[in-house]
């Protein structure tokens, strides 16, 4: 059962304060605060990142309002509410097929072998009776949602060849499928520009490419500066590579949007250098990390948790893991490489994630014999992170770089285990590794095979102590404060009118 800090995805991010004589204090506009509006096109309550952005923004001198979405099943309905910290959130309503087109969402529900007028699973007497015996043919194998993709790479599934009746089902079930995701976006699109109009943004901070259509309309129509936020390398994210026409849509939408944007700022070295290059800006987009707001000291050892959270004992030795429990994050090869470590070894995971991948992770680890040393901690609020991981004897970080968004990375769970004062050992990413030998708080693996992942943490925790002083060292210059401060430096330029990245 979810708890006010908690919803579907985990837990609400707790959105900490910097100093304000440690920002670059907000130039006013007309003689009032500026306006920024920040456009994110997912659940805003859940993103760290945006929620620090606007926290530091309002802390600045700003008056902020974010424009998210309204996910899918969510509990919280569309419209004006309050965030975390009292951060003001307009959640557009999302795109109701059953309500706008119900026989267009008839038809879909009745390809998809659900009632047309509930929405209910139909069991195969049902459809049979429906008219509908054609969908109980054999399972096929269909073209993956986003959810199932976060299948486990160990898992397998059987195809079985399909009728005419059944592939011309399949494609039109995913034709349908990609128009609706499109007009999601689109609605999302419109009632973002609505809102962000009424608000009259002086800003917009456009985070990620699928909301500067929105921005670049704002600046067209009210000449609202932009700031685009790119959280990842957007064309070479992980998406279905079967795509055709997106990618040229977007593509053209970033080349525009950043032509037009008055900032620009990314997460890391690597991409900050591949948008300089790849769109010829004069100068380079402002570096703005994801890294967590440090409350004090890294915590002492003695006050983890994770020992209290999976029961182990002071003898074990915990690799622990913190973030996405999913796909693409390097699960499967840890796992793999718990076989070759002491029976002491454990594996701790703290984070989120859905259940068919985390029923398939614990398959797995339970198939190579490893079961009851891999241990779920559960999750809690990013702000516990570092004291929650601090009993851990070291922390893996590894990003199977499977597309180029992966490989110039440098994710948060880095930071949040410098904090925790843990040795770090990570995967060989340009943007991770730098920090890692840079600061001399872990060892750097070439993540070709388990073994080198276990070898790699064999040598640390065989000496951790050096690397556990260089995390704390290191804890004191990784923090927000310094991200917020260039971020803050930039809006004072964008807001008085000189553009930064062009």
């Amino acid at each position: 059962m979810s708890s006010p800090s908690t919803d579907d995805t985990g837990p609400i991010p707790t959105v900490l304060h910097v100093p304000a004589d440690e920002l670059v204090h907000l130039p006013s506009v007309s003689g009032r605060p500026p306006r920024v509006a920040v456009l994110v096109y997912r659940d805003p309550d859940t993103d760290s990142r945006v929620l620090k952005t606007t926290a530091t923004l309002r802390d600045a001198g700003a008056d902020v309002l974010i424009i998210g979405s309204t996910p899918r099943g969510s509990e919280r309905p569309p419209g004006h509410a309050t965030g975390p910290d009292g951060l003001p959130i307009y959640r557009a309503p999302d795109l109701d097929l059953v309500r706008s087109f119900s026989a267009a969402a008839r038809v879909w529900r009745r390809l998809r072998g659900r009632d047309p007028k509930t929405g209910a699973v139909l069991t195969e007497a049902h459809q049979q009776d429906s008219g509908a015996q054609e969908a109980a043919a054999p399972a096929t194998r269909t073209p993956p949602t986003a959810e199932d993709q976060g299948a486990p790479r160990h898992t397998s599934d059987v195809v079985v060849p399909q009728s005419f009746l059944t592939r011309a089902k399949t494609l039109a079930v995913d034709a349908y499928m990609r128009t609706y995701q499109a007009g999601r976006l689109s609605y999302y699109w419109l009632g973002a520009v609505r809102e962000t109009r009424r608000f009259a943004p002086d800003a917009v901070h456009a985070n990620d490419g699928n909301t500067l259509a929105p921005a670049m309309l704002l600046k067209v129509l009210d000449g609202a500066r932009i700031v685009y936020d790119s959280h990842e390398l957007w064309l070479r994210r992980n998406v279905r590579q079967d795509r055709w026409f997106a990618p040229a849509v977007e593509a053209l939408t970033e080349r525009v949007g950043v032509a037009m944007s008055d900032g620009i700022i990314t997460v890391s070295p690597s991409i900050v250098r591949w948008l300089q290059d790849t769109y010829r800006l004069r100068a380079a987009p402002s570096l703005v990390r994801n890294i967590p707001l440090r409350e004090g000291a890294p915590p002492d050892p003695a006050d983890g948790r994770l020992r209290e959270l999976t029961g182990l004992r002071p003898g074990d030795r915990i690799v622990s893991y913190v973030g996405g429990i999913t796909s693409g994050r390097g699960l499967e090869e840890t796992v793999e490489a718990l076989t070759l470590l002491p029976d002491h070894v454990h594996l701790v995971l703290l984070g989120f994630g859905s259940a068919e991948y985390v029923d398939g992770l614990v398959a797995l680890a339970a198939e190579r014999g490893v079961g009851e040393r891999m241990h779920l901690a559960g999750q809690v609020p990013g702000p516990q992170v570092p004291q929650t991981l601090a009993d851990a004897d070291v922390a893996v970080v590894f990003v199977r770089p499977i597309v180029l968004s992966y490989l110039y990375s440098l994710p948060n769970k880095l930071f949040e285990s410098i904090h925790a004062g843990l040795p770090i050992v990570a995967a060989d990413l340009p943007d991770t590794a730098a920090v890692v030998r840079e600061h001399g708080v872990g060892e750097v693996f070439d993540a070709r095979t388990p073994a080198e992942l276990a070898e790699a943490i064999s040598d640390v925790l065989a000496d951790p102590a050096a690397f556990r002083a260089a995390s704390r060292r290191a804890a004191e210059r990784l923090d927000w404060r310094f991200e917020a401060h260039e971020l803050t430096d930039l809006y004072a330029r964008v807001l008085r009118g000189a553009r930064r990245g062009r």
